[in-house]
């Protein structure tokens, strides 16, 4: 079996699935596990985003994460080479990875006939349920069922260790300018890890806030998680927030890794919603940039 994955998040999935092997392409920002590095490349970037400032980045992609032209470009002659039987992609952000009319586009004259399926999940039940779909496509529906099983399990204990605990009010932005407070199954990851949503419900593809609509609805959390910024290059551009009025006065600021826990639909997400029950109750523990307390004075702490 031959695959190729268009999108971060699938190739988390195929990695859980235990799939790696049959991996024949990836996309440039496919990053975990780590043996996926020797996987070949089938996607650029068409901007050079360690250049660009978040506003800059926003207004080339025509206004912010999950709107205008897509970041990716497609080698399709690569593509071809690689003869997948299956091609993962998915058609729910145009900014995120290479759409699926793209891909359709593209393999409609591959001789092979790959399979593409398009993966489309907004909420957590959602993300776990690419894991069923893709172990049915793959022919390991049981592998597929213990893994879900597993993801379950560790969510059903982070709900048990908060549930007669107080819930703190929490803002979750994944973009620094503009605003753009984090929506499909972050607030559902909030909610299991022990706090109250805002700005965002369960599913929702959100659109920017102005700052003063983050301040009034009066966080004891802020989450800034921008979506394919690593913990690095959040902290690195954090002064985008910290000059705003106000931003002093929140009570809490965390800068968390995106890419591995928050933006990627995939089963990593279930981590994320641990780091966020160490965040909001320290139930638990992190590793080193998984979550990075700020000051209020902006500098990052332990």
């Amino acid at each position: 079996m031959r695959i190729v994955s268009l999108l971060p998040a699938a190739t988390d999935l195929v990695a859980d699935l235990g799939l790696v092997a049959d991996l024949a392409g990836r996309t440039h920002e496919c990053d975990w596990p780590a043996e996926v590095a020797a996987v070949p490349v089938v996607t650029a970037s068409e901007i050079d985003q360690d250049r660009l400032s978040s506003r800059e980045i926003s207004d080339v992609v025509g206004g912010a994460p999950h709107r205008g032209s897509s970041l990716y470009a497609l080698d399709e002659r690569k593509l071809a080479e690689l003869a997948p039987d299956f091609v993962l992609t998915q058609d729910l952000c145009d900014v995120c990875a290479v759409s699926y009319r793209r891909v359709s586009e593209a393999v409609r004259v591959l001789d092979a006939g790959p399979r593409v399926l398009s993966l489309e999940p907004r909420t957590l039940s959602e993300v776990l349920g690419c894991l069923t779909t893709l172990g049915a496509a793959f022919g390991v529906p049981d592998r597929a069922a213990a893994r879900v099983a597993h993801w379950q399990g560790r969510l059903a204990d982070v709900a048990r260790q908060v549930l007669d605990r107080p819930r703190p009010r929490v803002a979750a932005i994944e973009w620094l300018d503009p605003i753009w407070p984090a929506g499909h199954w972050v607030p559902e990851q909030i909610a299991h890890a022990g706090g109250e949503p805002l700005l965002a419900k369960a599913g929702e593809h959100t659109s920017p806030v102005e700052w003063d609509e983050v301040l009034a609805a009066r966080p004891d959390v802020l989450l800034v998680l921008p979506c394919g910024f690593p913990p690095s290059r959040t902290l690195a551009e954090l002064d985008v927030l910290t000059r705003r009025p106000g931003f002093s006065g929140i009570p809490e600021v965390w800068v968390l890794d995106g890419p591995a826990y928050f933006n990627r639909p995939g089963p990593r997400v279930v981590r994320g919603v641990e780091v966020l029950a160490h965040v909001l109750h320290g139930i638990g523990t992190v590793a080193p940039g998984e979550a990075v307390r700020v000051g209020r004075s902006g500098r990052s702490g332990g």
